[in-house]
């Protein structure tokens, strides 16, 4: 498996070279040398939301995760009434995730429990039957949302988890590809959520959803993930790694600028 990401993004070592050019870099072999050649390589969550580590290369900084909401997420008014509210995102990018999102609606129309589901850029145009207890939007601020949810039901993708996390909340995990399987075993591992097939059933969807909601155990590691995510939040960390590049903080004799991924 290694092999084989490794020949998928050696794919990339053309068009990023032509980028360093422009740059005034130098070429790379593979794409992964540019992780290696940073003075800085910016981890952009937190590092409890991280697998352990051994070795750390000395480049490595966590800073923690950007919580803002994209600008066209909108505006966003709770729905009435007093039941749980649940939130459910699956992705901005298409997946073809219509199916799965279909069997969402379904097991949460079977709760007692108000939804909001945001459909994204990827679904726009995208009718959905809905139950009364279910909003259908194509767009909501999450972060807002998240505020006064009890749980998210997500694809796994790192902005929607990472925030749901920060809030506070329990998640039901539907990964769908991409680095959302990771995330999704992230989530159980700390005790925070579940995570399901893409195929799971309108049936398996609802016992999890109604399982996240009551058992505590849930909340409770998804609210100690929110303290230590607050923790790296309280400075910007990535600002002051830059910052200490820019004046001369960082050990001599690097050769490349910072770059920033997950």
């Amino acid at each position: 498996m290694d092999r084989m990401a490794v020949r998928l993004w050696a794919k990339g070592r053309d068009p990023l070279n032509a980028a360093r050019a422009e740059l005034g870099l130098g070429p790379v072999a593979h794409p992964f040398d540019q992780v290696f050649r940073a003075e800085r390589f910016l981890v952009l969550t937190s590092r409890a939301f991280d697998f352990p580590v051994p070795g750390l290369p000395a480049n490595v900084r966590y800073v923690g995760p950007r919580l803002e909401d994209p600008v066209w997420s909108g505006g966003w008014t709770p729905p009435p009434g007093d039941d749980p509210l649940v939130l459910v995102g699956l992705s901005s990018t298409y997946m073809a995730q219509e199916a799965t999102l279909g069997r969402i609606v379904d097991a949460l129309g079977t709760l007692p429990v108000r939804a909001v589901v945001t459909l994204g850029p990827a679904l726009e145009g995208v009718s959905l039957r809905a139950p009364a207890n279910v909003v259908v939007t194509p767009t909501a601020p999450h972060a807002e949302v998240l505020r006064h949810a009890s749980a998210a039901i997500s694809h796994g993708g790192h902005g929607t988890t990472i925030k749901a996390l920060a809030a506070g909340v329990p998640l039901v995990v539907i990964p769908a590809g991409r680095d959302q399987p990771d995330n999704a075993e992230r989530v159980k591992a700390a005790g925070a959520g579940i995570r399901l097939s893409p195929k799971a059933s309108a049936d398996a969807i609802r016992a999890a959803v109604a399982e996240v909601l009551v058992e505590e155990r849930y909340r409770v590691a998804a609210q100690r993930l929110a303290a230590e995510i607050a923790a790296d939040l309280r400075e910007d960390l990535a600002l002051a790694e830059l910052e200490a590049l820019a004046s001369g903080a960082a050990a001599s004799g690097a050769r490349e600028p910072a770059a920033a991924a997950l």
